[in-house]
């Protein structure tokens, strides 16, 4: 029943959004629509016309608005986000969701009572928020800070704080030669870790687990490829990933026909949650993320996985970062492109050295037609790379 009412939160203080939060979860306060103030004025006014939360809450405080509409019962939370069409949607979270996905990750890194938990990543992603819920859950006040090197070592050596992390930043923060064994764990997530990120990290003394999930499973769900209790994780038979259990949303506002789309029926007709996601399992059982399906590059007929060819390319002793996309192309439909950050940029990795080595490990049709050096990839907010930049832009191909 849609009768609790939707609150917009933009540019709080971390620790006014904690208690909030709090409110949230135990049913003391309205559901929570976290926006970014940096939000430019006309995706602002798109998200709120999309979502139709009750009031806005800002510094300066509380502003009803026209035409709001309330939200389920247990609703703590709505992510909004971009759907492909980059129309805004709302992923509904319940609370007992919400809690269920923070007790697990407590329980299966052995997390004590009383643990810190420091947050670095943005509050109006679920990867933030989470860190939040993390420590609401453990008992404790998080701990906030801007995300960098130095900021982050000394928040480690102060409270021995788990921490969530996306590569870009354990990249970061191994560079800058941290002691990593001041934190508790961290949970490593957002984007694929480069080769030989995970290695360095532990030898810094890391104690590094990957995740994956997103908004709609309340964050990471399965862990160094293990799902969560109370997670489940099977595959179609075209190799998308469909995830199960406590921690999935309740569907996306006022969007019954997304939610329908998303949420599928499994024999004992409890939901499950079809990804965009391609994955397999390995020997020992353990789910291994291949690549997004809408991110499949079809290429005279052949599809390639984008993320799987950019893992070789990162394997290049010249390559320091890479990412790999499609790009159309008259004559193949699609062309596969590289964006190639080299280790020196006075010595790049030629197009033909690195269709040789990518070939020497995947078919010839997955090895780049096209290779582009930059001195650094665009990022997302989240941190991931962000590949809808990076399709239009040609320098040399075959």
């Amino acid at each position: 029943m849609a009768d609790r009412p939707l609150q917009a939160v933009m540019g709080v203080e971390p620790a006014e959004l904690t208690d909030l939060l709090d409110d949230s979860l135990q049913q003391r306060g309205p559901a929570l629509l976290p926006l970014d103030p940096a939000l430019p004025r006309p995706r602002l006014e798109a998200v709120l016309a999309a979502m139709r939360p009750s009031s806005l809450r800002t510094p300066e405080g509380v502003t009803a608005l026209d035409g709001g509409s309330g939200t389920g019962e247990d609703t703590a939370l709505t992510i909004a986000t971009s759907g492909s069409t980059g129309a805004p949607k709302g992923v509904e979270l319940p609370a007992p969701a919400l809690l269920a996905s923070a007790r697990a990750s407590l329980r299966r890194i052995g997390a004590a009572d009383g643990d810190r938990w420091l947050c670095v990543l943005p509050h109006t992603h679920i990867s933030g928020l989470l860190v939040l819920v993390r420590a609401l859950a453990a008992g404790t006040e998080p701990v906030v800070e801007p995300f960098g090197p130095a900021a982050a070592a000394r928040a480690a050596q102060r409270h021995r704080p788990h921490v969530s992390l996306v590569p870009t930043q354990l990249r970061r923060l191994v560079d800058a030669g941290c002691d990593l064994s001041a934190f508790g764990t961290i949970l490593l997530g957002g984007a694929a870790a480069q080769p030989g990120l995970l290695e360095a990290a532990r030898a810094a003394g890391g104690r590094v687990v990957t995740t994956y999930g997103m908004s709609e499973t309340c964050g990471g769900c399965v862990y160094d490829g293990e799902p969560l209790e109370g997670v489940q994780v099977r595959l179609e038979d075209d190799g998308r990933i469909l995830l199960g259990g406590r921690t999935l949303f309740a569907g996306y506002r006022r969007d019954p026909g997304a939610t329908a789309e998303a949420l599928v029926s499994g024999e004992d007709g409890a939901p499950w949650l079809r990804t965009g996601d391609l994955g397999g399992f390995d020997d020992r059982g353990r789910l291994a993320v291949r690549g997004r399906l809408d991110d499949v590059v079809n290429t005279g007929g052949h599809k390639v996985v984008p993320a799987e060819v950019a893992a070789l390319v990162m394997r290049m002793d010249s390559v320091a970062d890479a990412a790999v996309v499609g790009r159309p192309d008259p004559e193949w439909g699609e062309r596969v492109a590289a964006v190639v950050v080299p280790v020196d940029p006075a010595a790049p990795p030629g197009l033909e050295e690195v269709r040789t080595w990518v070939a020497r490990h995947l078919p010839r049709y997955a090895a780049p037609r096209e290779v582009e050096i930059r001195s650094s990839l665009p990022l997302l907010t989240s941190g991931k790379p962000d590949l809808a930049a990076l399709r239009w832009q040609a320098v040399e191909r075959d």
